[in-house]
């Protein structure tokens, strides 16, 4: 109760922007989690569908083209062509889901899409000092294309039920020739957090070293958003070291204030107790 009350004070008195740094983390944010979310769905759709063509798969990758976004299937040609491409609108509903069939090559956009997340691929196979593997997840890899930005980012996805895992997460940029320019670490460690889908409106909390920064991070918000229905979670806490950021689960809304405020908000609360 203690921290939803913290919660309600911060909104009241703290709902303000941030400008374009926290826009950014925003919109970075819902492009990984459309991409994750149209894989997620795209995968179950078409292991159902095609279990025929299951050895056939090269790879997939997702992708977003106005307020559709597409799971692409491709098969292990050295010049790959698609299985299929799964469809999904803003709502992710299955049964309105779109599967094309159509054998072809991959287009310019979706070839370079395949070219930077192969070479991610063979740098997180090449590079075992920065690229950490745990038990029990899996390194995945989302490429993003966002105007003039090539990104890879890396997250650590559970391979078993009843965990989220925040952290040990990497960020791989690339040229406009697909080239790798950096890679980089975003946590410096892993963040497991078990839950129980039968407890309601859970506050859940990390902290950020200041080499992570000062708020909550898109790789952060796309995780918890993927996760957060399922584990029934109210709200997610970021204190990082000038920073709280706050992410209310219900209403997918963020609210930012300083280290300052947010302590003197809880020794106000803690007085009052």
């Amino acid at each position: 109760m203690k921290s939803i009350i913290i919660l309600n004070l911060a909104l009241i008195c703290f709902n303000i922007s941030y400008g374009q740094t926290e826009d950014e983390i925003l919109a970075e944010a819902y492009l990984l989690y459309n991409s994750e979310k149209a894989s997620w769905n795209g995968t179950d759709m078409f292991l159902e569908r095609f279990p025929e063509k299951r050895n056939l798969i090269g790879g997939y990758f997702s992708y977003s083209e106005n307020d559709y976004h597409n799971c692409i299937f491709f098969n292990q040609d050295e010049t790959p062509k698609i299985l299929a491409k799964i469809t999904f609108d803003q709502s992710f509903d299955v049964a309105k889901a779109v599967v094309d069939t159509t054998k072809r090559k991959l287009d310019s956009y979706e070839m370079d899409l395949f070219q930077i997340r192969k070479k991610a691929l063979e740098e997180i196979n090449a590079d075992n000092d920065l690229f950490k593997q745990y038990n029990n997840t899996n390194l995945n890899p989302i490429p993003i294309i966002s105007g003039e930005d090539r990104k890879v980012f890396v997250l650590t996805g559970p391979t078993i039920s009843g965990v989220v895992v925040l952290g040990n997460d990497y960020l791989l940029t690339f040229d406009e020739e697909n080239n790798l320019k950096e890679k980089k670490s975003l946590h410096k460690n892993i963040i497991p957090i078990d839950y129980d889908d039968k407890t309601k409106d859970v506050v859940t909390m990390h902290s950020h070293i200041e080499t992570t920064g000062d708020l909550i991070t898109s790789t952060d918000l796309c995780t918890i958003m993927l996760y957060e229905k399922y584990a029934n979670w109210k709200q997610h806490i970021v204190i990082s070291k000038n920073n709280v950021s706050l992410w209310d689960c219900k209403k997918d809304k963020l609210v930012v204030m300083t280290r300052k405020a947010w302590e003197k908000i809880s020794e106000h609360q803690n007085n009052k107790n």
